[in-house]
């Protein structure tokens, strides 16, 4: 019954309407909103997965193989000084829709295999014999709740849960942490569930992103308190503070090295069309807020939200679009020759849309910079996890992450691999 709904608004909309460049840059070109009210566009494709021997495609000079298989919804990768791999398993868990909205959504997802039971565990994977594929595998951590987030400093393993970071007792070279863990901060779980991780860059605090729980504030700002936002943990104190807010779905965080600035990617508003609002990369202020969810892309006001004037005459617009609905999940540094032929830059892993005419994202991008900044168009580094009819999805990337051996890691959570990326030669 959705997806006889959501085609029946898709073609609709295809026939009243032009398909819009896509958004994408620091001067994107976002098409004025047209909401959609409570007949989303829904087009996910089915989850289908990698047949034997096929892989994404890889960028010209490049090539990818597949470092792990098997694994269950594979979602973000740490990697351990010693090499050892680690990558968090979990996936949205099942539950009741809260409106009208978010039933097709629901219904959607779970078509897309985006939702079910959730593995709750963190798996180590050893390359020992280092020929680019992972022979140990062992169950690093289990019992967890939706855990995403990872980071390791000193002999303290910290996990992002999604209602709240664990820290647990860590023995360097240990294949698997069974001592209980010890809650240091509490959030709200459901909704946007991923609590990402980034040490500061003196390793005295924890950087953690906080997804809002609905599209746009529509159950109250009350729950939405402590969301939607970067906060902060002193690890000595045990304060926690809100960096940044505004923000509706921050994951992926990284620091530019040369100006030592903290970036992050942001999951945009549905409803309002292909492209608009974008997703966004943009480097995070100290006490900065980003719009959401009273405006997006600077001051431009959603009108479906009761408005704050105040707080969006504060609003900052992002640094860089990344097209509207991509998804936009995993955000590593690469420095320059990470990948031959690459400079420094961002590689963004893209998720993929579930809620436009013509799918975006489902693809691992590579955003330049110079001076600190972003500069220049995206170059794409992994794609072919659609299908060309876009009617199955072999995967779609999340994470992405620096291997032991300097390639390129991705999570892929509908394939259940992680891919490893590197140059041809």
């Amino acid at each position: 019954m959705v997806a006889m709904i959501g085609a029946s608004a898709l073609l609709f909309r295809r026939l009243t309407g032009t398909t819009p460049p896509p958004a994408w840059g620091a001067t994107p070109a976002i098409p004025p909103a047209k909401s959609q009210g409570y007949v989303p566009t829904l087009k996910m494709p089915t989850a289908r997965g990698w047949t034997s021997g096929q892989t994404p495609l890889a960028a010209p000079g490049l090539k990818v193989n597949a470092f792990a298989a098997g694994l269950d919804h594979p979602r973000w990768i740490h990697v351990l000084p010693n090499g050892d791999v680690l990558v968090a398993e979990a996936a949205i868990e099942n539950r009741p829709p809260r409106s009208v909205f978010d039933y097709a959504m629901v219904s959607t997802m779970k078509r897309a295999a985006a939702m079910g039971v959730s593995a709750n565990r963190i798996t180590l994977l050893r390359d020992a014999d280092r020929d680019g594929v992972a022979e140990i595998r062992e169950t690093f951590l289990e019992g967890l709740n939706q855990p995403f987030g990872m980071a390791l400093l000193g002999d303290t393993f910290y996990v992002g849960n999604t209602d709240g970071i664990v820290a647990f007792p860590y023995a360097a070279g240990s294949t698997r942490i069974t001592a209980p863990g010890r809650k240091l901060v509490t959030f709200k779980p459901d909704g946007h569930w991923t609590r990402s991780l980034l040490p500061s860059r003196d390793g005295t605090k924890l950087f953690a992103g906080v997804g809002s729980l609905t599209n746009i504030g529509g159950e109250g700002m009350a729950v939405e308190q402590g969301r939607a936002a970067i906060h902060e943990l002193d690890l000595a104190s045990g304060a926690s503070r809100i960096v940044a807010s505004g923000l509706r779905n921050p994951v992926g965080m990284a620091f530019e090295p040369s100006t030592g600035v903290l970036w992050t990617v942001v999951n945009e508003r549905d409803g309002l069309g292909d492209e608009t609002p974008p997703d966004y990369l943009t480097s995070v202020r100290d006490g900065g807020f980003y719009g959401w969810p009273y405006c997006y892309w600077g001051q431009t006001v959603d009108d479906r939200v009761p408005q704050d004037t105040a707080a969006v005459a504060t609003a900052i617009e992002p640094d860089y679009a990344l097209g509207g609905h991509t998804a936009s999940l995993g955000l590593c540094w690469l420095p320059a020759g990470t990948l031959p032929g690459f400079p420094d830059g961002m590689a963004i892993g893209q998720h993929g849309s579930w809620n436009r005419s013509t799918l975006s994202g489902y693809k691992v991008v590579f955003v330049p910079f110079a001076d600190g900044r972003p500069v220049g168009p995206p170059r794409d580094i992994l794609t072919g996890f659609l299908a060309p009819d876009e009617r199955e999805s072999y995967g779609r990337p999340v994470g992405v992450e620096i291997g032991p051996d300097g390639s390129v890691l991705v999570a892929d959570d509908v394939g259940d691999v992680i891919w490893r990326v590197t140059g041809e030669g």
